[in-house]
Order: structure tokens, then sequence, then C-alpha cells
């Protein structure tokens, strides 16, 4: 039995442990888990010491991107390189860009946009980090290169695409320099202006001003386009190496490329509510805020940025003083590098002839003559001096080949023809801006000049020595070597001069300067190239610069017909571009009824990358005969005078020059001597006409004979397995 309650002792430790052992379990375990807790923290604690303690190189591998610490972001990943070339000179200009980034080691890559598809690949820049460089030509017309074509389609077709939106390319940055000449001036850079506006349109960043390379050494801002690009290029290198450190200005994103500059982190950051600017749309018909260029320098102008604060009202007065002042830049700029009044005010201008245009044009066999003059031994006068025939000048005029001296007063042109056998190596424009030698000068060092050259063939094997005695006396002067004579403000005393040595002249001109064929004084006999019967096909085949150049061609067409002295028309005919306008040609003769026609199958002057120009193009002797014959079909009042195979050239003749049966294309330079003279001593009261100094033509240069124009005094010489010497007129 058990003791009862009060039998048990309750003072007893032992007992009251028990009776209380549930708040000493509950104790037990709040312990417990309080030192579980203070573990975990001290754990905790060390782990972030620990990764503290670790090198930052190390840190920056294990952790991604966006918490790599600021001093080794990598701000820049490479660069990319893009060229659209027809000639070259943006390839090597890429080439040369790719060396100068390497020196800052950076990855370098240069791509021909002819082997890159942007509707892939471009993209792919948002991300790369890569800063995007394109060095773009322009080409006839303002277009952009074979090789560039289908970017620039691309390009222009994406920007304008509702789907792609104006934030397409946001992230990827870019700069651009355009290739091209400005005297072409309405569509000078094109293409570089164009693929510039495109890539802001879609969002890209510019990182640099765009730079724009001329080839016009006389317009371009550094001498020339080497010197422009080389300028380019060391704002390119600089703007590559602050981005390297992170810097984010704009470099030519703004107006004036006046920008705060921000640090990095800060780029993306969102634009005031109340920003205007922040507002608009990347729409650049009416403005473009990236359209600054190389020109313009850093911090010029007092411009409010377009990240500024623009009230809606003052909008239109804020885009009219912009638009107010590039005008007047532009005019001043003009002003400061052209001079258009300088030579009326009797001040010199740049030289035409730069140190890389001396030195093209002299590895090409030119003696060059003061600043803008040249000559050259044509190929025809070193075959009369062996009695190896002469040109066609020879047959169809009665010219002594090996007493004639091929020069020119200006070597500037103002077409870019795709036949031309000087490859474009010399200058062009639309108006005299150069420092001008002055005509006595010229002459003097023309004859001295081409009498050098003479000496060479004293005393050559199979040179007659006759000839030779005569050659070194000028009876004959053509002015066709290169570029437009008549663009020479002093053409007319030039040809006084030759005449007072009783010196013919022969003088070339494109048909772009009506007014100065006007004021030309009588020549021995005057040409007009006559290139295309059509618009189109006269854009294509000569490239004009001038911008009405249909309307000079026409103009000039008119003003030969004024003339009262021999005239010619030029036709050159280059296969597949100018062969089936047969009723358009004869409509032009009807407008400047010329005395003769000459009609000759383009050379082909070697493979050039200004020009597309190839074999295929040069028509068969039988094709020029052929044509000729449909064209004297279509103008009554003409007839085939004479043929020089060997040229592969036709002249057609007006029924006037055929006496009595007998053709009278020939020349009688003393008595043409004798008129001139006497129009000089009058004043130019007493005029004379072509047929007034005309004499007859020999048998064996009449079309259909024997002996096809050459000359049967001479051997023909057929030469075997040696280059073609393309020189000559």
């Amino acid at each position: 039995m058990d003791p009862p309650l009060a039998a048990w002792d309750l003072s007893s430790p032992l007992l009251s442990l028990w009776m209380h052992r549930f708040y000493l379990y509950l104790g037990f375990a709040f312990g417990i888990s309080l030192w579980i807790c203070v573990q975990i923290l001290i754990k905790k604690q060390g782990k972030s010491s620990q990764e503290r303690s670790i090198p930052e190189a190390a840190q920056d591998l294990m952790t991604n991107d966006y918490a790599s610490l600021p001093k080794k972001h990598i701000f820049v990943s490479g660069v990319k390189i893009f060229y659209g070339s027809q000639t070259g000179t943006a390839k090597g200009f890429a080439t040369i860009l790719a060396k100068a980034v390497t020196s800052l080691d950076l990855p370098v890559a240069v791509i021909n946009l002819k082997e890159y598809d942007p509707d892939d690949h471009l993209v792919e820049e948002i991300t790369s980090k890569s800063v995007c460089a394109f060095l773009l030509a322009t080409y006839t017309d303002g277009r952009p290169t074979e090789s560039a074509e289908w970017f620039c389609k691309w390009l222009q077709e994406a920007s304008s695409d509702f789907r792609f939106g104006r934030t397409y390319l946001k992230g990827m940055r870019y700069a651009v320099f355009g290739l091209g000449n400005s005297a072409y001036a309405s569509h000078f850079n094109k293409v570089g202006k164009n693929v510039d506006k495109w890539l802001w349109m879609l969002g890209a960043r510019r990182v640099l001003a765009r730079g724009d390379g001329d080839c016009d050494a006389v317009r371009s801002k550094h001498g020339s386009i080497e010197a422009d690009f080389r300028a380019w290029k060391t704002r390119f290198i600089s703007r590559l190496q602050a981005l390297q450190k992170g810097e984010t200005s704009c470099g030519g994103n703004c107006r004036r490329g006046k920008c705060e500059s921000k640090q990095h982190g800060t780029e993306d950051k969102e634009p005031e509510p109340h920003s205007l600017a922040a507002q608009q749309p990347r729409d650049t018909e009416e403005e473009e805020p990236c359209e600054s260029s190389s020109e313009e320098e850093f911090g010029a102008g007092e411009h409010q940025g377009p990240n500024s604060v623009v009230d809606v009202e003052d909008l239109g007065k804020v885009m009219d003083l912009m638009k107010k002042e590039k005008r007047e830049e532009e005019q001043q700029e003009e002003k400061v590098l052209f001079g258009s009044r300088e030579k009326k005010e009797g001040r010199e201008g740049r030289a035409m002839l730069t140190p890389a245009l001396r030195e093209a044009l002299t590895k090409q066999g030119y003696q060059l003559i003061g600043s803008h003059s040249g000559v050259k031994l044509c190929r025809w006068t070193k075959s009369m001096l062996r009695g190896r025939g002469g040109c066609y000048k020879h047959t169809f005029y009665g010219i002594e080949s090996h007493r004639c001296m091929e020069a020119t007063p200006s070597l500037a042109c103002a077409n870019k023809c795709v036949f031309c056998w000087r490859h474009h190596t010399n200058p062009v424009g639309t108006e005299w801006r150069w420092k001008m030698d002055q005509p006595e000068m010229i002459l003097e060092g023309a004859v001295e000049n081409h009498l050098d050259m003479m000496k060479q063939f004293r005393g050559v094997p199979g040179v007659k020595a006759e000839r030779f005695e005569e050659g070194m006396k000028v009876k004959h002067c053509a002015l066709s070597l290169v570029g437009e004579p008549i663009m020479y403000p002093e053409i007319n005393r030039f040809l006084q001069l030759l005449h007072q040595r009783k010196i013919s002249s022969f003088l070339v001109t494109n048909a772009q300067f009506p007014e100065e064929i006007r004021k030309l004084k009588p020549v021995t006999q005057l040409y007009v190239s006559v290139d295309a019967s059509t618009k189109d096909s006269l854009r294509k085949i000569d490239r004009p610069l001038f911008k009405d150049f249909w309307t000079r061609f026409l103009d000039s067409l008119k003003a030969l017909a004024e003339k009262q002295q021999r005239t010619v028309y030029r036709l050159t005919l280059v296969k597949s571009w100018n062969v089936d306008e047969l009723q358009a040609y004869a409509e032009l003769v009807s407008l400047g009824s010329p005395d003769f026609i000459e009609v000759k199958g383009v050379t082909y002057c070697g493979e050039s990358a200004a020009s597309s120009l190839t074999m295929a193009n040069v028509p068969w002797h039988e094709e020029v005969v052929r044509f000729v014959r449909e064209l004297v079909g279509l103008i009554p009042d003409y007839e085939i005078a004479c043929e020089h195979e060997h040229s592969n050239c036709l002249l057609v003749a007006h029924r006037r020059f055929k006496i009595e049966g007998e053709w009278w294309t020939w020349i009688d330079y003393g008595r043409f001597q004798e008129l001139v003279q006497e129009y000089e001593d009058s004043g130019g009261s007493k005029s004379f006409s072509a047929e007034d100094y005309m004499a007859k033509t020999p048998p064996w240069a009449l079309f259909g004979a024997r002996e096809r124009g050459f000359d049967p005094k001479d051997t023909r010489h057929q030469r075997k397995n040696k280059s073609k010497d393309v020189s000559g007129c």
C-alpha cells in the first residue's frame, strides 16, 4: 500500500527538479537553438571575409560582367573595319587603320562589305562591345561601290521599315569615313553620309564625327584624301583610347559635337520626362542630329545639345538658327578654301598638282610643266620617226606625226570617262580654282620638254635621220593629251603663241564649256567629244561633274555650229554602251553641223578599278564600219571620206569638202598660218572659213583604198608578243 501524499518530503531538491523538469527541457532547447544561430552567423561572416580576401583577378573571373570591378571592365572588345572600295583606296585605308588599332592591343578585323551579310550579322554588334568603322567610297552618280551596294540597300530599307524600329541597333557603336570627290558637288560623299544617317536612325551610337575624304586636292581640307584620312584616323585612335578607359562622351552624336562627358554607368540614364529632345522620334528627314563631320571642331558654336530642354514654341527658332549657322559656315569655308573670286582679283590659289599627283603622272611618262600643264611623247611620233606609219590625223588631215607635240595647259578635267586612258590620275574640276601659270612659260616648257624627249632618239637604230631632223622643229600641237585645255583661262593667248611660232593647233574639248567655246579664237581644228547621244548614256560613259551636264553638252554643240573654222565631232564607240543610238546621233549632228565626224572604236587601256571597261567593249573594225555606214544613211549631207584601219577609225566628211568628186579633207597648214595672221592683224575683223585652207586628200587615205589608210611611203610593222602602248592622241 502506497504511502499517503503527506508522507512525501516536498522540500527535497531532487523532487523539486523532477516536478519542474519541463522548464528545464525548454531552457535547454532554447540554448541549443541559440548556439546554432550563433554558429551560422559566424560561418557567414567568415565566408564573407574569405571572399573579400580573394585577389581581384580571381574575383573578376568568378563573377559576371555586371559584378565586375569597374577598373577591369572591358569597354571595347575589339574593332571591326568595314570597307566598300572601287579603286582600292578604301581597302588600303582599312589596312592602315587596322595597323593603328593593333597598336592599342585591340583585336581587329578587316571586312569587305561584299562578303558581309547585314541581315544575319549586323545585330550581333549590339552586344559584342566592338566599335565598327566604315570606310565607304562614293561612285558614279552618288551610288555605292559594287562591293557595298547590297549593304547600303539593306541598311536603307531597314532604316525606313517600321518592323525594325528606332532601337534595332541600340548599343552598336560606329564611326564613318567617306571617300569622294567634292567636284561632284551634288553627291559628294553621299554614301558615307547616308550610311551614317541610316545607322543613327536604327539607334546605333556614333562615337566620332564623320570624316570626309576629298580626292580633289584643291578642295581637300588637308591637301589630299590621304591627308584627310590621316587626320580622321588620329581622332579615331584617340577616341578608342578614351572608350577603353570607359569615357562615353558622344564624340559626334550631338550637334557640333558638344555634350557633357558621362561616367560609365550613366549613359543609359533615362531622360527627363519634360525634355523635348527625348520625346523626338529618330526621323532625320528634317533634322539629323548627327550631321556633323570632321570639318566641325568639337566645342564650336553655342548650340543647345539635343538632350537639353527645349520649349516646343522655341523649336522652330532653334532649327532656323542651326540651319543659318550651318549655311554661314559652308559659305565661309567655300570662301576660304576655294577663293572663287581670287582669279579675278589676281590672287593665287593652290597648285593643281599635289606631290602625289606629280608622282603618279610622272610614272606614266608625263613631263610636267609648272603647276598644271604637261607634255608627253606620242607613240605615233616614235612610229613615224622609224618610218612605220603615222596616226589617223596624218591620214585624215595631213599631220606629220613626227613633228607633232602632244600637250595640255590644263591637266584637270570635268569628266571621269570610263575609257579614260589615264585611269583618272589627273585632277578634276568644274572651273579654274588653281594657281595659274603664264602661257609663255607653259609653251616654252612644253617645247623644251618635247625636244628633250625627241633627242633621246638620236642615233637609235631604225630612226630615220631626215625625220629626226624634221622632228626637232615642232609643226603641230595636239591639245588632247589629258584634261580639258579649254578650262585654262589664258587658252586664247596660248593659241596665239602657238600660231606665232607657226605651230598648228588641234584642240579637243569634252562639250561641257559652251561659253568658252564661243569665246575661243580661231584654231586649226576644233574637236568636241560626242561620247554618247542620250542623257543617260552620257552620264554612264563620261560621268560628268556638272549637274546640268546635258544642257551644257547640247549648248556646246550649238556653239560649235557658230564657228567658222574646221570643226569635228569625235565619237568613241563603246560596245554594249553607245553603239545602238544611231537616230539620236543623227539628231546631234544636225544640231552642231560639224565639218567632220571621226568615229573610233574605244581603245582598251588595261584593267582599272576605276572603270568596268573590258576587251569585250572594244568593237571590231568591221563593226565600226557597219555603224558608220548606218549613221551616214541618216545624215544625207555627209559621206565616208577616209579610213585608218590601224586605229580602228573612220572619217565622215561634209559634202562641201568633196569637190568635183574628190575629197579635200587635208589641211594647207601654210595657208592657215597666213589666214590666222591676217585675222590677228585686223583685230579679229577679217575672218576666214574652213574651205579657205583645205587641201586635197591623197588616194591612199580614202575609204575603200587598198592601203586602208596606211601611208605607202612607210613600212607597216606588226608587233608580236609586246605589251600594248596606249599613249598617244
